[in-house]
């Protein structure tokens, strides 16, 4: 369940003006039927509990306390028996439609959420942790699923259980009904202080969940540094100062629950007595009934649950709203969304590609790369090098348009990439990096990334042109065997060669290779060698390397030194040169 664009956008996304709530009922829109049938049972499941101590009220004045043998108490009983057997019954009704509805809505949402992280560009994910994403998605998204499964409709039905009791009471004894009223201001104050000190918690409490998210997302992911540099007393101690300050916040959590409920309780309490004390007078001199006192003390207490039940859900409520503030923020970030569908249809591309004085900085006007022209012919295979943060994969980003340049422009066919779809620009690049990343699953789902286009015969033909079929049929199963995390059963030249396949299997015009054969072995890297002379042929090739014996057949090689081109030009023309160049190879060949 998604909402239009359209229907998004009529909410003010203003965090200050906007009515988070308001947003939140707007997902109700695709479950307005089960939200009718929910309010209506309670609506039914109120009154059946509301009729209960008036029939009591009934039975102790007319049957037992004046004898009326008009009063048929085997009917008020099987009134009674019908009132009870009804609200459980639709109680257990509403429960199961409570849930599905629920369930409903945060699966549109998680979708949502999912979604638009996906259209979210590299800038946005290099100010946003992995863990705190992840909080947002898992732990941000329960907290609300709590709220649509109950808690929204339950408020609801503890409102309109509060009318109730106050309309039934005021039709019993209007001037009894004003002394049980008099609390009312009491009980706003306690809950609006409250409301402050717990709402300031759970923003705490939530920063703090990211955090340790965050911290432990990091730390697994290099458990293997942490024990390599035998770090794990500093890592245990870096926890600790964060997981000692999330126990400070849920124990403020617990403190602040454990003083509202015992003074609600209080407070009921105390009403029952002033009742008490103020009909005790009027029943002794005849004026008023017990059976009254009797209903106004069993409505009393029933005035009281929906305050007690506020108190119980206070904290899924504040968790819950803290959580939706930190999901409308996320769907409310458009300054790094891309629109992948807007531009231009790419016709079929040739591959050519140049650089007109092309000035990038990710921050500010820190430029990484300054005043850069170049252009590569359609097929040509040029090789970029250069010290480490010279711009050389800077440029690779830039031609996939994952960063967008301050000045000049970048050229596809003669044409603005800005100008073209975004999707279609992407298909059109393949880029195989230094470190592979494999999904888990199988051989064959992570060649095709579970592109169905590509059928199980050209998966398997890409993997034989790149050489990397002889290691997948060594496997038990074959390109069915399964894939760990990140391809951690695999060797380096393993994932390498599956990589290329990956590459051959989509078929782009254009090939990148960010420092591909940086970490192969002597061994493989004659099997990598010649997989890379296969996958380059008849497509525009741009490689980075540090390796330069891997580049010495380029067409071209450009040579970048702190964000300016210094020199480019063949192996042998750089060679001839006394530049930079000819400096890397000495010393590499040295």
């Amino acid at each position: 369940m998604n909402i239009s664009d359209k229907e998004y956008n009529k909410v003010v996304l203003d965090k200050k003006k906007r009515n988070i709530w308001l947003r939140m009922l707007m997902y109700f829109k695709s479950a307005l039927p089960l939200l009718i049938l929910s309010m209506s049972l309670a609506v039914i499941i109120i009154l059946a509990d509301l009729i209960s101590p008036y029939i009591t009220k009934i039975v102790i004045d007319s049957y037992i306390t004046n004898r009326d043998p008009s009063v048929n108490i085997y009917f008020l009983g099987i009134m009674y028996f019908l009132c009870s057997v009804v609200g459980a019954a639709l109680q257990y009704v509403q429960v199961n439609v409570l849930n599905y509805m629920g369930q409903k809505i945060i699966h549109g949402i998680r979708m949502q959420v999912f979604s638009h992280i996906q259209t979210m560009s590299l800038k946005f994910f290099d100010k946003n942790s992995s863990g705190s994403l992840l909080t947002r998605v898992t732990n941000d998204i329960e907290a609300i699923s709590e709220l649509y499964s109950g808690v929204i409709i339950d408020l609801f039905k503890d409102v309109f259980m509060i009318i109730g009791i106050i309309g039934a009471m005021l039709l019993l004894n209007w001037k009894i009904a004003l002394v049980n009223f008099c609390v009312i201001p009491v009980i706003v104050v306690i809950t609006l202080l409250f409301n402050i000190k717990a709402k300031k918690n759970f923003r705490w409490v939530r920063s703090l969940i990211a955090r340790i998210n965050a911290f432990f997302a990091e730390n697994i992911s290099g458990m293997k540094l942490v024990q390599i540099f035998n770090r794990q007393k500093e890592k245990y101690a870096e926890y600790k100062v964060i997981n000692d300050e999330y126990n400070k916040a849920a124990v403020m959590q617990v403190y602040l629950n454990a003083v509202f409920r015992p003074s609600s309780e209080f407070i009921n309490n105390l009403v029952i007595s002033v009742l008490i004390w103020f009909c005790t007078g009027g029943i002794l001199n005849g004026v008023l009934e017990f059976g009254v006192l009797y209903a106004f003390i069993n409505y009393s207490k029933k005035y009281f649950t929906p305050i007690n039940d506020l108190a119980d859900k206070y904290t899924t409520i504040q968790s819950g709203r803290v959580s939706v503030e930190r999901i409308f923020e996320l769907l409310d970030n458009s300054e790094n969304a891309e629109d992948i569908t807007v531009g231009e249809h790419i016709p079929k591309i040739k591959g050519e590609i140049e650089f007109k004085h092309v000035w990038f900085a990710y921050i500010g006007e820190e430029y990484v790369l300054k005043d850069v022209s170049f252009k590569i012919n359609a097929g040509d295979t040029v090789a970029f090098v250069g010290a480490t943060g010279s711009g050389k994969s800077t440029i690779i980003n830039l031609m996939g348009r994952f960063y967008d340049v301050q000045k000049g422009e970048i050229l596809l066919d003669g044409v603005n990439i800005q100008e073209y779809r975004l999707d279609e620009l992407r298909r059109s690049i393949a880029v195989v990096m230094q470190d592979v990343f494999l999904f888990a699953g199988d051989i064959k789902s992570n060649i095709r990334l579970n592109n169905l286009d590509i059928t199980d015969s050209q998966v398997e033909e890409a993997a034989k042109y790149v050489n990397a079929d002889p290691f997948i049929q060594e496997l038990s199963r074959k390109y069915a065997e399964p894939v760990m995390e990140r391809g951690a059963t695999l060797s380096a030249g393993q994932r390498q060669l599956l990589s290329f396949a990956r590459a051959v299997a989509f078929n782009p015009p254009i090939l990148v290779l960010d420092e591909a054969t940086a970490s192969i072995d002597t061994e493989n890297e004659e099997i990598i060698q010649e997989s890379l002379k296969k996958i380059s042929k008849d497509r525009t090739t741009v490689i980075i390397a540090h390796r330069l014996s891997t580049i010495k057949n380029a067409d071209n090689i450009i040579v970048i030194h702190q964000g300016e081109i210094n020199e480019m030009g063949t192996h042998d023309e750089l060679l001839r040169n006394d530049g930079i160049y000819r400096k890397l190879y000495e010393i590499q060949f040295s």
